[in-house]
């Protein structure tokens, strides 16, 4: 199981591993606020798709295809993301403020679709 909580907002420590997928560190909390299990930088879109994104709910569709494409080429971080939630569950970690269309909201819905593919 997989779910989504935006760093900034989050007051409860559950259980869970936290990964944060963001690629950069979220601006001003320091690491021993945040303290996720991981920071997944790798995993985070390339710096070009993120600006060219820019959180756009317009573009979101587009965003969603070009990361998919680029997550294939990510087999190491996403087979380690699914040994982690096949022991407990993980929880994405991500700075945006929008938090219908960010890169944990495609991350989640990207392993959902290959897992029931599988």
């Amino acid at each position: 199981m997989i779910e989504l909580r935006r760093v900034y907002d989050e007051k409860r420590r559950s259980g869970g591993y936290r990964v944060l997928v963001d690629h950069l560190w979220p601006r001003g909390l320091k690491k021993e606020v945040v303290k996720p299990d991981l920071w997944l930088r790798d995993i985070a879109p390339s710096s070009g798709l993120r600006q060219w994104f820019g959180h756009n709910p317009d573009r979101w569709a587009e965003f969603k295809q070009r990361y998919f494409q680029e997550l294939k080429g990510r087999k190491e971080e996403i087979d380690f993301i699914r040994d982690r939630e096949r022991q407990k569950k993980v929880i994405f970690l991500y700075g945006a403020r929008d938090t219908e269309h960010n890169n944990a909201v495609a991350l989640k819905e990207y392993l959902e679709k290959k897992k029931r593919r599988v």
